[in-house]
């Protein structure tokens, strides 16, 4: 679409979510974990006994959701990732002329999102497909689900890790304000799974694969109870605490022995350390220049990736400890599931706000990134 030079005020008309058929609970996940702790001890006895080598440690379900409150994560690929001689996810390779399985969740949350809001695909002009682990170089996946929708306009990819869906709604309303679209589809579709090293004990247990939607649109031509953006702000601060060298220059199988970190890393207790007092200090920021105080907020979509993390900065946002209903979490159902996170808990936890209501939808995590939209129904 071209320039209109219309100053149109965006909102959040619709959400979409899709979610695979298979979960992987926690103890089916410790149960395969151990199995091959047990095998890697037994084959390499030996070095172990003259102190050649560590023995590994075993995994639990009480580990796990202490660690992270995650009890359970939805997969494209269960019985590979369960294999103890494959502890990853096999998902059969299409012909360049088939849709790519990235499209394809994408395609059914952006569905999913139209209906929501009762649009037509004719009635989209661009479509920002905004997520972590994108599946190739190019073409865009975002213009594959583009065509594949049949949508007019533009498309274009962009990763900024686990805020990807925030920078992409800033994006997005960026567009509408400045009159170059009218209506905006933000896809996130997530495959986690496969950059997850199952041999990790300290990560095995964290990601979960999903795929979400966020309609934007002009506020003239949104259906009723749309969502007014009332500011959005993003920030980025270099760290290597979170990282994933997986790429075409960087090859490596998967849970390499040799070379980790060509799958997902990341320094644990550093980042919690960093991250929860940059992130707490941002949404106070942003509520204070938007006007808005913490008895105001009714409440925060978080980022789904650690029940601690979200804890605290809940607690320092609205000075006591978060209630479920203030704070609610899809973290123990869909484990951490990157970009997608904040957008699952407010596409099923923000039906019941009514008119006037105000909340916050929160990213963070890898750069690090971080990005506060706050909403109020209209």
């Amino acid at each position: 679409m071209t320039d209109t030079h219309t100053h149109a005020r965006p909102v959040i008309s619709a959400t979409g979510l899709w979610t695979p058929a298979d979960s992987i609970s926690n103890e089916e996940l410790v149960a395969s974990f151990n199995a091959w702790v047990e095998q890697q001890n037994a084959e390499h006895a030996d070095a172990i006994a003259r102190g050649e080598r560590e023995a590994l440690q075993p995994s639990s379900v009480e580990f796990i959701e202490k660690a992270s409150g995650i009890r359970a994560r939805y997969v494209l690929s269960k019985g590979p990732i369960l294999d103890p001689a494959i502890m990853a996810p096999r998902i059969p390779e299409r012909s360049n002329d088939q849709l790519s399985v990235l499209a394809e969740m994408g395609v059914k949350a952006a569905r999913d999102a139209l209906a929501r809001a009762g649009r037509q695909a004719a009635d989209v002009d661009a479509v920002l497909c905004a997520c972590s682990n994108l599946q190739r170089a190019y073409p865009a996946i975002a213009i594959e689900i583009q065509d594949a929708l049949g949508i007019e306009g533009f498309g274009f990819d962009m990763n900024v890790a686990c805020s990807s869906a925030t920078f992409g709604i800033q994006t997005a309303a960026d567009f509408i304000r400045a009159g170059h679209a009218r209506s905006v589809l933000v896809v996130n579709p997530e495959v986690c799974s496969g950059h997850l090293n199952f041999r990790d004990r300290d990560a095995h247990f964290i990601f979960g694969d999903v795929a979400t939607a966020i309609l934007v649109e002009a506020e003239d031509i949104a259906p009723p109870g749309a969502w007014e953006i009332l500011g959005t702000r993003l920030k980025t601060s270099f760290s290597n605490n979170i990282r994933n060298n997986f790429g075409f220059l960087n090859r490596a199988a998967p849970a390499s022995a040799t070379a980790p970190d060509k799958l997902f890393v990341q320094e644990g207790r550093k980042v919690f350390k960093e991250v929860v007092p940059m992130v707490s200090e941002m949404i106070l920021a942003h509520m204070g220049d938007l006007g808005l105080a913490p008895e105001g907020l009714r409440r925060m979509w978080l980022h789904q990736a650690n029940a601690n993390m979200n804890r605290l900065i809940a607690a320092r946002v609205l000075g006591h400890e978060a209630s479920p209903d203030e704070s609610p979490t899809v973290l123990d159902t869909y484990a951490n599931t990157s970009s997608a996170g904040s957008i699952i808990a407010f596409h099923l936890h923000s039906g019941d706000l009514g008119p006037g209501e105000t909340g916050l939808i929160c990213s963070f995590g890898a750069g690090y990134s971080a990005g506060t939209v706050f909403v109020r129904r209209r």
